[in-house]
């Protein structure tokens, strides 16, 4: 899988994904499941969606 997540994308993902997934846990919710959805390509640095659409933030790349 080619990178194509940049370091900005990557940091705003993982403070909303931290963020949702903190709040799942908080109110008991499933709903935290969505943060982890948007943590994954922060994580791995990869983003699927990106892919497809053309799209591609990691500069380096």
């Amino acid at each position: 899988m080619k990178k194509n997540v940049g370091k900005t994308d990557r940091i705003l993902r993982t403070v909303i994904g931290l963020s949702i997934v903190a709040a799942g846990f908080f109110y008991g919710s499933w709903f935290g499941l969505i943060g982890a959805a948007i943590l994954i390509p922060a994580v791995l640095g990869s983003d699927p969606v990106y892919d497809m659409v053309g799209v591609n933030t990691n500069k380096k790349a």
